[in-house]
């Protein structure tokens, strides 16, 4: 079973310039989770998402990491320093609505926008707090863009790789 140690270690390798040994301790971390860990399923997708190479399946972890944190109880991510679980929302919003929008997927990067926009008064008054707020500030000019865009030329955002 994987225990919180396992999944920061993993995390702190993903963010670090190893990501490939980052990647492969959060695939192990994952593989060593059962259904019901959704707090510990829900940040190794959250992390596993940043570290993939393909835009489809980094969406598909988003997806995933936003499943999971349905049913994430408010005190079950304090072992990580997230004090409230409702803290995280904006920031899992915020990657879906990017991965939805390089897709060209206009109506649910609006959706996962404005749910992001929702959410984001649970967000501390910290550097993360105004990275997440940035973000969503961002997506939302990103996709203000894209909706102008294809209005008037009848265009659509298409994705590569980020």
């Amino acid at each position: 079973m994987a225990e919180w140690d396992d999944i920061l270690a993993a995390v702190g390798l993903a963010l670090s310039a190893d990501r490939e040994t980052g990647l492969e301790g959060l695939l192990s971390t994952w593989a060593g989770t059962r259904e019901s860990d959704h707090a510990h399923r829900c940040v190794v997708a959250h992390y596993l998402a940043d570290l993939q190479p393909d835009l489809d399946d980094e969406v598909r972890w988003d997806e995933v990491a936003l499943a999971e944190y349905a049913h994430v109880a408010d005190a079950d991510l304090t072992p990580v320093g997230i004090t409230s679980a409702a803290d995280m929302a904006p920031s899992l919003h915020l990657n879906l609505g990017d991965g939805y929008l390089h897709q060209g997927r206009l109506p649910e990067a609006t959706a996962e926008l404005e749910a992001g926009l929702r959410q984001r008064r649970h967000l501390p008054a910290d550097s993360y707090g105004d990275m997440i707020r940035g973000g969503l500030d961002r997506l939302r000019s990103r996709l203000d863009r894209a909706t102008t865009q294809q209005g008037h030329e009848g265009l659509t955002v298409t994705g590569g790789g980020r």
